[in-house]
């Protein structure tokens, strides 16, 4: 078949702006055979390569991308490893459901921790915890005060963290009031994609700038690029979103183009004026109309905010340049003391969610699995589906793999053009409904 839509990806991501120069891993240039096959290098892909490799340690994998590590999807996110669901029912289902979540995300924390330290990854990796705060007195009555009794009933460590106390520690008093988890990681995620993708193991090819433009799933896996193939017996599908280019989930998977913003480095003296010194990450209770920030080890401020719907999974400059300038106007509000302070970078990233939240995991053929659709939640969902894709693949013993398949598979959605209706609706809706949160 045919590949109709190739990932279009631009330069403008800001965490990887201020790293070291990197050389990418060649392209494919010519025919390769191979054991097995991953296709996509996002988290999911290098976390199911890294364990193919350990569980075959005697076979070659090659591992393929569109793109460029750190330059993805990946490379793009807020970087946060989230080992927590945002808000959980109450329910002894919907618990024990939260449960096989954290068991999940905290197993690929773990896993992304160990390689970090193991390999010394420069990613600014670290445990700063994360609030979860909401602006309005209905936000917190109606998202924080059920998620702060959820963590109870989950024997969860928290916090309540009133507005006095919130300002003093993000340096804002925009918030009401937030839930402070000491759990998860923060890190710069392209620096965390860089590394994983340059200490695979030695049985792993990586082949970078090699967009697939025609594959053949018949007596095999031939994947053809401009320049070469890749053929193996076996492939382990990690394209996320574009899965369905494949033939693979068809009309499963929404699309987002999710956008974030990175202030300049702040000088001693707007620093001194600010007046925070530790490192912080903020969710806001309502991911349509509030903004996850962050303040970076290098003291730069992150802003992330503005979902739209994204069929297309390219997002236009000037769609980008109206989302520098609203972030700006959110970051003017939010930090009246850094009055001189600009955004330096801003950049898209493509979001891939189900209509139910469930992954795109398990096995679509007798020798094809699948590890996508993380549901913005990249960095700890990505590296465990990987995983236990790999191990799936090669039935090897997993104790967390029942956790996995109680996530379920995405549901249908409706077809356009009467998904999109419902998308710009419910899109509509949800920013009225939440504009306290704004």
């Amino acid at each position: 078949m045919k590949i109709a839509r190739i990932p279009k990806v631009d330069r403008t991501n800001g965490w990887s702006a201020h790293l070291p120069p990197r050389t990418p891993r060649p392209s494919l240039r010519k025919d390769v055979a191979v054991d097995w096959v991953v296709l996509g290098a996002g988290y999911a892909g290098l976390a199911a390569a890294r364990r193919l490799a350990e569980n075959c340690p005697d076979q070659h994998i090659g591992l393929i991308d569109a793109g460029e590590a750190g330059e993805n999807a990946s490379g793009r996110n807020s970087g946060f490893a989230i080992d927590l669901p945002h808000n959980v029912g109450s329910s002894l289902d919907e618990l024990e459901g939260s449960h096989r979540f954290m068991r999940l995300a905290r197993s690929a924390i773990d896993q992304l921790q160990d390689i970090v330290r193991k390999h010394d990854i420069q990613c600014d990796w670290s445990h700063d915890g994360r609030y979860h705060a909401a602006v309005s007195d209905r936000g917190v009555k109606s998202v924080l005060e059920p998620y702060a009794k959820e963590l109870e009933a989950l024997g969860e460590p928290f916090r309540w963290v009133g507005k006095d106390e919130l300002r003093d520690k993000i340096g804002s008093d925009h918030f009401t009031a937030a839930v402070f988890t000491p759990g998860g990681a923060l890190m710069n995620p392209a620096a965390l994609t860089r590394g994983l993708a340059d200490t695979l193991p030695e049985n792993v090819t990586l082949f970078e700038h090699s967009p697939v433009i025609e594959a053949n799933f018949q007596n095999g896996i031939h994947l053809t690029t401009a320049q070469g193939s890749l053929r193996g017996p076996k492939m382990i599908l990690a394209a996320n979103g574009y899965s369905e280019q494949f033939g693979f989930y068809p009309n499963r998977f929404l699309h987002l183009g999710a956008h974030g913003s990175l202030t300049r480095q702040l000088t001693e003296e707007e620093r001194a004026a600010y007046g925070v010194e530790a490192p912080w990450g903020l969710t806001p209770a309502n991911a349509f109309a509030g903004i996850t920030m962050r303040y970076t080890n290098d003291h730069r401020i992150l802003i992330r905010q503005g979902l739209e719907y994204c069929p297309s999974q390219v997002v236009t400059a000037q769609t980008q340049s109206k989302a520098r300038k609203t972030h700006k106007q959110l970051f003017d509000a939010r930090f009246p003391m850094l009055p001189n302070v600009e955004i330096e970078h801003t950049w898209s990233g493509i979001v891939c969610l189900s209509q139910n939240s469930a992954p795109a995991f398990g096995k679509l053929a007798p020798n094809i699995w699948s590890a996508a659709c993380q549901n913005a939640v990249g960095v700890s969902k990505g590296t465990f589906g990987g995983t236990l894709a790999a191990d799936l693949a090669t039935e090897r013993n997993n104790p967390l793999m029942e956790d996995m398949m109680s996530l379920g598979e995405p549901s249908q959605m409706p077809p356009r053009p009467f998904m999109d209706i419902g998308v710009w609706a419910r899109f509509a809706w949800e920013l009225f409904r939440n504009r306290d949160e704004a």
